[in-house]
């Protein structure tokens, strides 16, 4: 009431103007009256008028933004076939991306070479005429005769001084990039170069491409990166030299990272929860039968400008996905683009063969109500603001960084970076023994994660890896080092019960084992990561944490640029990441037939639980979100603080 009289004293006693800028009427009535026509009263000019507050946007419905909830129950989930159709069309590519992620193994193989003279009769050479299984490699992959047989005078100077080269190429090939252009000796370091090529395109590609798939839209990234890719990849078959080779190869593998991040970002967001892992882990079975059909290819084709134009040419099929492949519908519903999304809903419709009376939740209504809402999207460098986003993904980063940085130090183990430790020198072999335990690996993800959960099956690859490094560089170094004091009681022990090859055939299992384990946990911390990053950044943590993997790929070709120097310090680097992943880890959350995040408020929302679910009756240590309590109204205690005594405080206790 009091405020009421001032307000009609300060106006003249006229009352004042509402906050809507509307003057109530008599008899208390609030409803603006007509401003009567004529100039304004005399003492109008001094009233002052509030500006007229411009309302915040309604929140959208929580009905359009339950995509797993609500609008992929109403489309028929993965029952209707025009869904199947198109995750078919996203595994048939995954053939390609293995053809094209696993080339580098036999267009930049190292292959046997000695030197021919022109005559072919010089006296410190000799023809190729004699096997190769008798014959001694040196450091730089040449090959000498064996001790008999006069070798070249003036040591590892003259071994490069050649006017022609003879190669015998391992990898099925006639002629590959390496005696295309006689990168061997002084130029054999130009190979590594063109190793990084093609990885560090992937990595840039993986960055730029997710940002431009959360703006544009995944299937304009994939288009676009599937028409460059055709250009770059088939001008690699025509490079006249391997500068251009390198330059040509890191442009082919920036648009390989973008067919790889949208197919697999729509894959995840086609598939209900249930059936998310095991249509991811089947693509990866279809990239790694391109990991076994890669010799045979390789063996038809002979030339390496050959094999590379039968590389690329296959994703001239792809151009079709303009025609065929629609946009992701839960990106398009995540984004508010919602005149794209009933469109796409009644295309779905109609190819399903469905009817829109079956919308039960009223699904398409909703859409038309907020088809006139302004879209909104999202940039990954969004995540930095959040509390618990960033840390997850961060998280997996360095899971996917450290499975496959390691797992080059076990390779290198187990394939020969010692000659004591070699298991085979036959190019197949060791090929195939590499795909094998990758293969072996995806076979043993599908059970463990079905079993354990995301979280359960990474830590639980994560200290497999662990333990294999540790037990390769602590134990049989250890055993190594008391094996030499055969005074001492202990390496008495030792040396009777462990020679040399038992310790070189530990070495060997402790190898495959770390190797097993280490491509588990990368490609389960990519699965990871596509699911608790929502759907409006998934494109940029996708590309963060492939990104990631592509770095530590990368460790294996600097390893080799400096001829394995620090190859020791660089495998225990990375078994120390291994134990500070283990209690990362602990930190994320569960998402196993969890509803994808839409937004970063629900991603925000994926807080982690325990491992083992609590006793009954016994209170969890942390709370769910739907337990939290509000205390925001904390604040407002001071308002009614003035009706409590001065000597009652707060809880109600009489002070002394």
């Amino acid at each position: 009431m009091a405020i009421e009289r001032r307000r009609e004293a300060g106006s003249g006693g006229r009352p004042l103007p509402e906050e809507n800028g509307s003057v109530p009427g008599a008899g208390g009535s609030n409803t603006a009256a007509a401003p009567p026509p004529g100039p304004p009263p005399a003492n109008a000019a001094g009233a002052e008028i509030q500006p007229v507050p411009v309302p915040p946007p309604a929140a959208c419905s929580p009905l359009l933004l339950d995509y797993d909830g609500s609008v992929l129950p109403f489309l028929g989930g993965l029952g209707g076939g025009y869904q199947r159709t198109l995750v078919l069309l996203t595994w048939m590519p995954a053939l390609f991306i293995g053809f094209s992620k696993f080339s580098d193994s036999f267009l930049l193989d190292q292959p046997d070479f000695w030197c021919l003279e022109a005559d072919g009769q010089g006296s410190g050479n000799w023809s190729g005429s004699l096997s190769l299984g008798h014959a001694n490699r040196s450091d730089n992959g040449s090959v000498f005769p064996p001790p008999g047989l006069p070798t070249p005078a003036g040591g590892n100077a003259s071994e490069c001084d050649c006017h022609e080269w003879h190669y015998r190429i391992r990898a099925g090939l006639v002629q590959n990039v390496v005696s295309k252009w006689d990168l061997v000796c002084d130029s054999a370091w130009k190979v590594h170069i063109a190793k990084f090529s093609l990885l560090v395109g992937l990595i840039f590609g993986h960055l730029i491409t997710g940002c431009i798939a959360d703006w544009v839209g995944r299937r304009p990234v994939l288009l676009f990166s599937v028409i460059f890719i055709l250009i770059f990849g088939l001008t690699v078959a025509l490079s006249v030299n391997v500068t251009m080779f390198s330059t040509l190869r890191f442009f082919e593998g920036f648009c390989l990272a973008g067919i790889v991040l949208s197919l697999y970002a729509l894959r995840i967001e086609l598939c209900p929860p249930s059936h998310r892992f095991m249509i991811t882990m089947v693509a990866s079975f279809i990239e790694m039968a391109g990991q076994f059909l890669m010799p045979g290819l390789a063996a038809l084709c002979r030339d390496w400008q050959v094999l590379q134009a039968v590389i690329i040419c296959p994703f001239l099929l792809m151009l079709f996905y303009w025609v065929v492949f629609p946009e992701s519908l839960r990106w398009l519903m995540a984004t508010q683009q919602f005149e794209a999304s009933k469109e796409l809903i009644l295309q779905f419709t109609h190819k399903n063969r469905m009817s829109t009376e079956s919308d039960i939740k009223g699904v398409v209504p909703e859409l038309e109500k907020e088809i006139a809402r302004r879209p909104k999207k999202v940039c990954i460098v969004k995540v930095v603001g959040t509390r618990n986003l960033w840390k997850n993904i961060v998280v997996l980063c360095v899971n996917s960084l450290t499975g496959y940085g390691i797992h080059h130090c076990f390779a290198k183990s187990m394939m020969g970076h010692e000659a004591k430790m070699a298991i085979t020198h036959n190019f197949y072999a060791d090929y195939y023994t590499m795909a094998g335990i990758a293969l072996a690996s995806c076979l043993a993800m599908c059970p463990v994660v079905g079993f354990l959960g995301r979280r359960g099956g990474l830590l639980l690859f994560m200290i497999l890896t662990a333990l294999a490094s540790l037990l390769q560089l602590g134990l049989l170094n250890l055993i190594g080092k008391y094996s030499q004091l055969p005074d001492s009681e202990l390496g008495t022990l030792v040396l009777a019960g462990m020679s040399d090859s038992v310790k070189d055939k530990f070495s060997t299992a402790f190898s495959i084992v770390g190797m097993f384990s280490s491509h588990a946990v990368g490609s389960l911390s990519v699965f990871f990561c596509a699911e608790i990053t929502p759907t409006v950044i998934r494109g940029g943590g996708l590309g963060l944490v492939l990104a990631s993997a592509g770095f530590g790929r990368l460790t294996a070709p600097i390893m080799e640029l400096h001829n394995q120097k620090g190859y020791f310090l660089h495998h225990v680097i990375f078994a120390c990441c291994t134990l500070i992943c283990i209690i990362c880890i602990l930190l994320l959350p569960e998402s196993k037939n969890q509803n994808l995040p839409e937004n970063i408020p629900d991603g925000e929302h994926y807080t982690r639980q325990p491992l083992l679910p609590h006793k009954k009756g016994e209170q969890p240590l942390l709370l769910t979100n739907s337990e939290l309590k509000d205390y925001s109204g904390l604040h407002d205690s001071v308002a009614v603080s003035d009706g409590i005594s001065e000597n009652t405080t707060a809880n109600g206790m009489k002070s002394m």
